[in-house]
């Protein structure tokens, strides 16, 4: 047996280089994040040029607008909180606020619904791509731009505007009006006919059994009708009858006699006729395409003979879109058309996440469609809808594209943040009152985002 060298411990000689050292070994790494770990002051200092950029794009503007609005319209002034009661005084001030809660209230809502529907939809169709990129095009499409097409939709003239054309369109196919507007009778105390409260009445009583001759001028051609025929002379009435002609008391060229059908002179048809006794409306009738009609089973007795008011009121032309009424909803449909592809593919997004072992065990308990959807579907996707619709609202309480160019400056459109553009820059002048509705809304957006970012953490945790 060998002994051991001099100096050298047993356990060392005996195991060489599997001796193990007594000194205890530091944490595996640790030195080595130390040194892979940069200080906090360099970390700082590539962080510096972002954070400066940010104080001026953000911070200082803040805070400049927040101190801005405490002055008055020179900014020498100091009026205090004097700018933000300002807001809610002043009928303009008022119909923006009033519009503003309802963009509020109805377009994130509406919106999110409309996403939801086509996204639910989209699973069901073989098209679902196309579907869903013909949806999400608006996108693409610039508010100005948008705000331009919709203008163009919403114009009054059917013959213009898509929205009253197709309105008119389907008004026609159901219930089509035969107007003269601007028609009425020749002047002068020696007519036949004379006008009443808009209506045109016959001058002398007609009795039961007569014919009667009811001459209009006035007529534009463009409201009478293709199938208008030349105008004839009345049947001959029998007793219990009237008869009657009316027609455009108009020769082309010259000529002709007044008040009686000459050769040329046009009939108009879809006149309503009444005849009327002691203020009530014993019988009507509606002339044909010669502009004649015919009234039977009369009473004997003395008629006056009556075309109402209606004949001679223009024919449907469509709604008033960009009216005092509808304008605020017209902008909101306008924005729906823009927003309703954002809110589909997020929901959609959603739903791709749902477990499909959920619905399955719904259908298998016997759960309707309308009952998974309204019972699982949806508890499922609140985290999503909940997003969109935040979302939304903020992006609704900075609307100004649409409204500035469909409405095209009407105050009955306004809203808060295009009002506060009129105020500062669109003529008002008064960056104080601007920065305070700036300020407003800065305010009224907070609660939102704080919202949204804190539901975006907790789905993350």
């Amino acid at each position: 047996m060998k002994a051991p060298q001099d100096g050298v411990p047993p356990a060392a000689a005996a195991g060489g280089a599997a001796a193990v050292s007594t000194e205890p070994a530091p944490p595996r790494g640790s030195r080595a994040r130390e040194r892979l770990t940069p200080p906090s002051w360099l970390a700082l200092l590539f962080l510096l040029p972002a954070l400066a950029l940010l104080g001026f794009l953000v911070v200082y503007p803040i805070v400049y607008s927040v101190i801005r609005s405490l002055f008055d319209a020179s900014g020498e002034q100091f009026v205090g909180v004097d700018n933000y009661t300002g807001v809610f005084q002043g009928r303009e001030n008022l119909i923006a606020v009033r519009n503003t809660a309802i963009w509020v209230v109805v377009a994130p809502a509406v919106v999110t619904i409309v996403g939801l529907l086509f996204a639910v939809l989209t699973e069901r169709v073989r098209w679902a791509t196309a579907f869903k990129l013909v949806v999400f095009m608006p996108m693409a499409i610039s508010f100005l731009a948008s705000g331009v097409i919709f203008r163009l939709v919403y114009q009054q003239d059917p013959d213009k505007g898509i929205a009253n054309a197709a309105m008119v369109a389907i008004h026609d196919t159901f219930a089509r009006d035969v107007g003269y507007p601007g028609a009425g009778p020749r002047g002068g105390g020696d007519q036949p006919i004379r006008e009443e409260g808009g209506a045109v009445v016959t001058s002398d009583a007609v009795q039961a059994g007569q014919s009667v001759l009811v001459p209009l001028v006035k007529v534009k051609p463009e409201y009478v009708p293709d199938d208008a025929g030349t105008a004839a002379q009345p049947p001959p009435a029998r007793p219990g009858q009237l008869t009657g002609t009316v027609w455009f008391d108009f020769t082309r060229g010259g000529g002709g006699q007044p008040n009686v059908p000459d050769a040329g002179e046009t009939g108009l048809p879809g006149v309503k006729v009444e005849a009327v006794r002691d203020g009530e409306v014993v019988a009507t009738a509606t002339t044909g395409a010669d502009g004649t009609f015919t009234m039977a089973r009369l009473p004997d007795g003395s008629y006056t003979i009556r075309l109402p008011a209606d004949n001679f009121t223009a024919p449907y032309r469509g709604a008033e879109w960009l009216g005092d009424t509808l304008i605020t909803p017209a902008i909101i449909v306008s924005y729906l058309w823009v927003w309703a592809g954002f809110a589909m593919v997020l929901i959609a997004a959603g739903l791709a996440a749902i477990p499909r072992d959920a619905l399955e065990a719904a259908r298998v308990d016997g759960a309707t469609e309308w009952q998974v959807f309204r019972r699982v579907t949806i508890p499922l996707l609140a985290p999503v809808l909940m997003v969109v619709l935040v979302t939304l609202t903020i992006n609704v309480l900075k609307v100004f594209d649409l409204v500035y160019i469909i409405g095209g400056g009407d105050p009955n459109a306004s809203v808060l943040a295009l009002e506060m553009w009129t105020k500062a820059f669109g003529g008002g002048n008064d960056q104080g009152a601007g920065s305070a509705i700036a300020v407003l809304l800065f305010v009224l957006v907070v609660p939102a985002m704080l919202f949204n970012i804190r539901r975006m953490r907790q789905e993350r945790t």
